[in-house]
């Protein structure tokens, strides 16, 4: 008899439970399929007590696709996985389920960190916009007096020419809500300790402090990861140096934020924020975050979500095609990154 060998490489899905069929279309299960030997339909939860069919295809798995909820890859469940060469996660951070161990196993990593991005930066953009055009408080105000405001005699700090937006951090989506803001008339402050003068000048902004960067801006972006050194980094002190009727935008991480200080601003009437995340991750019944007029709060809705999920399943399948014909990953993932990225 003659037997064809076959190249593709052995693949197991690994992420929480109901994500896949959120993530993967059909066209999706089809590319998969065609890219790698794997059981589209078969997806582990845990891999520390697999079931058997988990197990087997553990054992032989060069590749786990994963996403939120993937089980963590400890040196046990390693050990399990002998053959086991490449994570391609299709979500952010990989914080959660690459340890140590796979490092150490020289086990290579990517991430979706690049697509997910893009709607995070859209969010801020809209947000950014809207702000500017004072759009939450229009709306309330309209809706009190319906009839005919006098818009000119009142809004005269209302609108996006010239305006100075601060963004924290240049990260993937700092980054990107920089190239979303070059088409308007904004003046673009970044606060980044990884940046220099000369690096900022290339992306068109001016490098400042954070301090100079909250006493300056009419509205204030957060896209810092959540690190030791940068817990509740917008303080009271520096919650004080934003500008009267300024904005801050918070996609970030909730703890990055002084919350008891920024509400003490917001019940005053003094600050306005867009809030997509919190801490704690979901405020208490009972938090004014949910009622105050000059606050827009939403669940954490900013990253993928429905149909955005796909454009991290497209970028996490084209590195498994990279993966299989031989090549680098597009994206890798490198552990001394890690130190200061979400």
């Amino acid at each position: 008899m003659h037997h064809t060998t076959d190249n593709r490489p052995a693949l197991l899905l690994a992420m929480g439970p109901g994500i896949a069929d959120r993530l993967l279309a059909e066209r999706h299960r089809s590319r998969l399929t065609a890219l790698t030997r794997t059981d589209p339909r078969l997806v582990a939860h845990d891999l520390a007590r697999p079931t058997p069919a988990v197990a087997a295809a553990l054992a032989e798995a060069e590749v786990l696709l994963t996403c939120w909820g993937a089980p963590p890859l400890t040196a046990d469940v390693l050990a399990a996985a002998p053959e086991l060469r490449a994570v391609v996660h299709a979500a952010g951070s990989v914080k959660h389920h690459i340890t140590e161990a796979c490092w150490e196993r020289g086990i290579a990593v990517t991430s979706a960190a690049a697509a997910n991005a893009l709607p995070v930066a859209e969010y801020t953009l809209a947000a950014i916009l809207f702000a500017g055009k004072e759009v939450l408080r229009s709306a309330q105000h309209y809706a009190e007096l319906r009839t005919a405001p006098q818009w000119l005699s009142e809004t005269g700090r209302t609108g996006n020419y010239r305006r100075t937006v601060g963004l924290i951090g240049a990260s993937r989506i700092g980054r990107r809500v920089i190239e979303l803001l070059r088409p308007f008339d904004f003046d673009v402050l970044l606060h980044d300790p990884y940046v220099s003068g000369t690096e900022a000048a290339a992306l068109g902004v001016e490098r400042v402090s954070l301090d100079d960067l909250c006493a300056r801006s009419s509205v204030v972006s957060v896209h810092a990861p959540q690190l030791p050194e940068t817990h509740r980094m917008i303080d009271a002190r520096r919650l004080a140096l934003m500008p009267t009727g300024a904005t801050l935008i918070n996609t970030a991480r909730g703890s990055l934020v002084d919350e008891p200080a920024l509400l003490a601003e917001l019940i005053e009437g003094r600050l306005h924020a867009v809030l997509d995340v919190t801490d704690p991750e979901l405020p208490p019944r009972d938090s004014p975050l949910y009622t105050l007029p000059n606050v827009l709060l939403t669940p954490h809705i900013a990253g993928s979500l429905g149909n955005e999920l796909h454009r991290m399943a497209d970028q996490a399948l084209d590195e498994v095609e990279r993966f299989g014909s031989g090549l680098p990953f597009a994206d890798p993932v490198h552990p001394l990154s890690l130190d200061r990225s979400a």
